[in-house]
């Protein structure tokens, strides 16, 4: 807790990659929800340690024994993101990827390095992104999206700030999100705060629930039904290329 309690300072810490695990995700869900009436409280910021704010979700986490699981806790963590009654900032420097930039893109605000790299490359995998792909159309609007979630590319925090997916870039994306908090919410009305946070997100909280559903479904039941996923997870872990059988 900084600024005598108005601010919710939330730090990725597992070096070196910082990796969206379940642990992690059930951390961030809960200690969000210990947080969430706190009268004081004007915002959190979520930050990171090391160069990298996060290489995304863990892969032994993506196979068959443990990806139910493993989409169930991360989305709990973006839905109770989606739902939070105050602004949640995100300092973006070095890699934002997979389940790295899910989490931010669940934020309100995102500050980030102009040479940051964002991105969803699941795809080349063979799997995809379920949360960004409900995320991101409605951030930066579908054509966008649909180029970075086929294509799996990356993008540095310059670009994504033209897509309009980064609020704004700076070199010191942790200062640049301090000083918005500072300059813009500490001192408005909580009262204010909480209830503008949510008018704001009215109806594209809901929307991403729904279709978030669907696409779960499609993960589990149409996608993991197929080899290449597995072949691309168990590649990667491998260090090696994949051999597609395109079944």
């Amino acid at each position: 807790m900084e600024h005598e309690g108005a601010l919710l300072r939330l730090r990725l810490d597992r070096p070196e990659a910082n990796l969206v695990d379940m642990e992690t995700a059930d951390a961030i869900h809960d200690t969000l929800l210990a947080h969430r009436d706190d009268r004081g409280l004007r915002a959190v910021l979520l930050d990171h340690e090391g160069p990298n704010f996060s290489y995304g979700a863990s892969i032994p986490e993506h196979l068959p024994d443990a990806v139910a699981e493993m989409l169930a806790g991360m989305h709990r963590m973006i839905l109770g993101l989606l739902d939070y009654p105050l602004p949640v900032l995100a300092a973006i420097n070095g890699y934002c990827l997979g389940g790295g930039l899910e989490l931010a893109a669940a934020a309100h605000l995102r500050f980030a390095g102009p040479e940051a790299r964002l991105g969803q490359p699941e795809v080349k995998l063979s799997v995809f992104a379920p949360a960004a792909s409900c995320l991101l159309p409605e951030l930066i609007g579908q054509a966008r999206a649909e180029d970075l979630l086929i294509s799996g590319r990356l993008v540095t925090g310059a670009e994504a700030r033209a897509l309009g997916l980064v609020t704004a870039t700076a070199p010191d994306p942790q200062s640049a999100a301090l000083n918005y908090f500072e300059d813009h919410l500490a001192n408005l009305s909580g009262v204010g705060l909480r209830h503008a946070t949510r008018a704001a997100r009215l109806g594209f909280a809901d929307r991403v629930r729904e279709k978030l559903k669907a696409i779960e479904a499609l993960y589990l039941e149409e996608l993991m039904a197929h080899d290449d996923p597995v072949e691309g997870l168990t590649a990667f872990l491998e260090k090696r290329a994949p051999g597609w059988r395109d079944r």
